[in-house]
């Protein structure tokens, strides 16, 4: 099946910010039982500011049959991302990646960050960055299946949690590794 067939990714509007907070939200969840109560509502909360905020760029979604059934905000800089501009990234950061359960497996997700990438090197960047945890392993063999190179320069402390950086160099093309 060629996903990207059904698919369209685009930018959202601002309507659309309530159906990525319910992805966002439903993608997510599954980390509530892996993070201690307070911590797992700390991150619902930081979710939900970053959607409803205007730090992003670009809010770009996937949508098929007309739902909206993935996204990925794209921020210019560690500071516009995080509020963190200790960390030195003044090239595009792409934050809370995320696709219903019930599509993924199927390229959305590989669709989001080739767009992200396309948008980056639109804004003149040589590279995309991104920050993960652990928890998150299918995310980090997508990452690194893509390309992403681990930047330790860039991890951070989230409590007790390390979050580790990832870079992808951005040729001028923006054309992404097919693995």
């Amino acid at each position: 099946m060629n996903i990207s067939a059904e698919i369209v990714i685009r930018e959202a509007a601002d309507a659309d910010r309530e159906a990525i907070a319910g992805v966002l939200l439903e993608a997510y969840s599954e980390y509530s039982a892996v993070l201690p109560a307070p911590s797992w509502a700390d991150y619902r909360d930081s979710i939900l500011d970053s959607v409803h905020g205007d730090a992003p760029v670009s809010r770009i979604v996937a949508e098929l049959d007309g739902q909206i059934v993935g996204s990925v905000l794209l921020f210019t800089s560690s500071e516009a991302a995080y509020g963190r501009p200790e960390l030195g990234i003044h090239t595009p950061i792409i934050r809370l990646l995320a696709v219903s359960p019930a599509v993924r497996g199927r390229g959305v997700a590989r669709l989001l960050i080739h767009e992200a990438a396309g948008r980056a090197v639109a804004l003149g960047a040589a590279s995309l960055n991104l920050h993960t945890s652990d928890m998150m392993a299918s995310a980090v063999r997508l990452y690194e299946g893509l390309g992403f190179k681990r930047a330790y320069e860039t991890d951070l402390k989230n409590g007790d949690t390390l979050v580790k950086g990832y870079c992808l160099a951005l040729p001028v093309s923006a054309s992404l590794q097919t693995k």
